[in-house]
């Protein structure tokens, strides 16, 4: 099973990059997030000839999350991210594929920082841990998967002291990452890759592409029954070379 996770920035606007990456790579699965559009919007009838069934929670003009499947039936398991039923953001969904839990998430960006939206940020991943801790209590394997907005170490990110400030970078978002990993998850591509320079987001400004100038921020986490099957993973970094394309790359992890 491959499993893809991508964040699209416009599922309507970005399309045909969507729809030639999935041709050409055919996941099994795909998490997208930054769908930019309500419910009624998401191009399912595009989806559906592409050969994929999906789930989806939009939004209008901004966040949005989808799961997708080829020929697989999708069971939705949960819609929006425990913990605070006044929080109208469309940033979260799960559903099981085969014998796999996937969560697929899109993280607040929390800047400016401080401020409000960093202080949104931080209690998002306090409610992300709480349900990632009964996630691992459902003793099923795992994916948590999506854009982070987090940049893990100073290895995950071109020039580090430029991003010291940043909500991405900062202290507290780095350390309730790493408490997130230490709760019961892996961080799939740092364990195929632990020396290896990987990005999976570069800017639209500065040429960042071009430098590879770049950040990594779409992670896959997996439990203990999962990771015993992972074989393979990475990022279809050429993609971001196309025309019209999001500032994502998508990433991609291959089970047994």
């Amino acid at each position: 099973m491959r499993i893809a996770t991508y964040n699209v920035n416009g599922v309507n606007g970005r399309l045909p990059v969507l729809l030639r990456w999935l041709d050409e790579t055919k996941p099994d699965v795909v998490c997208l997030q930054e769908l930019k559009a309500p419910d009624e919007k998401f191009p399912i009838e595009a989806i559906n000839n592409a050969g994929y069934n999906a789930i989806w929670n939009g939004q209008k003009s901004w966040n949005g999350v989808a799961i997708l499947a080829r020929d697989k039936e999708i069971k939705e398991l949960k819609r929006g991210l425990p913990g605070d039923n006044e929080d109208l953001q469309s940033r979260y969904i799960e559903a099981m594929v085969d014998d796999v839990v996937i969560a697929c998430l899109y993280l607040p960006n929390g800047n400016p920082a401080p401020g409000p939206k960093l202080e949104y940020k931080m209690a998002w991943l306090d409610r992300l841990f709480k349900h990632a801790q009964k996630l691992l209590e459902y003793n099923l394997p795992t994916v948590i998967c999506g854009d982070f907005n987090v940049i893990p170490t100073d290895f995950d990110v071109y020039k580090p002291e430029r991003w010291v400030e940043d909500a991405l970078f900062r202290p507290e978002v780095k350390a309730a990452f790493h408490n997130l990993i230490n709760q019961g998850w892996t961080d799939a591509l740092r364990k195929l890759y632990p020396d290896e320079k990987i990005y999976t987001f570069w800017d639209y400004f500065r040429n960042a592409y071009g430098r590879d100038a770049g950040l990594r921020i779409d992670h896959f986490l997996l439990n203990e029954q999962l990771l015993e099957r992972l074989k393979a993973g990475g990022v279809d970094r050429q993609v971001r070379g196309w025309e019209k394309t999001s500032d994502h790359g998508p990433v991609w992890i291959e089970l047994a």
